[in-house]
C-alpha cells in the first residue's frame, strides 16, 4: 500500500517537487490539469514557430526561466507543466521530445537529446486502488550527456556526465559517468575513455 500524506495547506506543485505522493482525491489535484492546459496554450505557439529566437521565448515562458541563446529546440516539443524543467546552456533538443516534469527535470549544459526521447519524472503506484495517485521522482541529465533517439528515461534516474544512452533504451536506474548504456532495461555496455 502506498503511504499517502495529505498536506492541505502546502502548494501541490511544491509537494510534487519535494517528492510527495499526490493522491487523486487531493483537494488541489484539479490544479494539475489547469496548469497543463495553460502550458499547452504556450506549446501550441512554440510548436507553430520556425524561428529559433521565438521558440526560446516561448520555452522561457513555459519554464519560467530565460533560455540560453545557444540552446536549440526542434519542434514539436511536449511538456505537461514546464515550471519544474531546468535547461542549461548549449543544449540541443531534437524533434518530438516529451518532458513530464511534475517531479522535476534538470538538463545540464551541453546535453544532446535526440528525436522521440521521453524524460518522465512522474509515475503511478502499482496497486490498483492507488493507481491514479502521482508518484514524482526527479530526472537529472548531467553535463555533456547524449540521449539517443527514442530513449525513455524513467522517474528517479540520473544520467551521468558524458554518458550516452543508446537509441531505444529504457533507463530505469542511474547511468554512471562516462558510460554507454543500451537495452531494455538499459545496462552498461561500454566505458568511455
Amino acid at each position: 500500500m502506498v503511504q499517502q500524506v495529505k498536506h492541505k495547506t502546502t502548494d501541490i506543485f511544491e509537494r510534487l517537487l519535494n517528492g510527495h505522493i499526490i493522491p487523486s482525491d487531493d483537494p488541489q489535484f484539479h490544479r494539475l490539469q489547469e496548469a497543463s492546459y495553460a502550458t499547452k496554450e504556450l506549446l501550441v505557439k512554440l510548436n507553430a514557430s520556425a524561428d529559433l529566437v521565438e521558440i526560446r521565448k516561448w520555452l522561457s515562458q513555459i519554464t519560467g526561466a530565460e533560455q540560453d541563446e545557444n540552446t536549440t529546440v526542434f519542434t514539436p516539443l511536449y511538456i505537461n507543466y514546464g515550471k519544474h524543467t531546468k535547461i542549461g546552456k548549449h543544449v540541443f533538443i531534437n524533434f518530438n521530445c516529451t518532458l513530464l516534469d511534475l517531479g522535476g527535470i534538470t538538463i545540464e549544459d551541453h546535453v544532446l537529446i535526440a528525436p522521440n526521447v521521453c524524460l518522465l519524472s512522474e509515475g503511478h503506484p502499482v496497486s490498483p486502488e492507488n493507481r491514479h495517485a502521482l508518484v514524482p521522482r526527479p530526472v537529472h541529465i548531467r553535463k555533456n550527456a547524449w540521449i539517443g533517439a527514442g530513449a525513455i528515461i524513467l522517474p528517479g534516474v540520473t544520467v551521468g556526465e558524458n554518458a550516452i544512452v543508446a537509441a531505444g533504451a529504457v533507463v530505469s536506474k542511474d547511468v554512471p559517468d562516462n558510460t554507454v548504456v543500451a537495452g531494455i532495461p538499459a545496462r552498461v555496455i561500454k566505458m568511455i575513455h
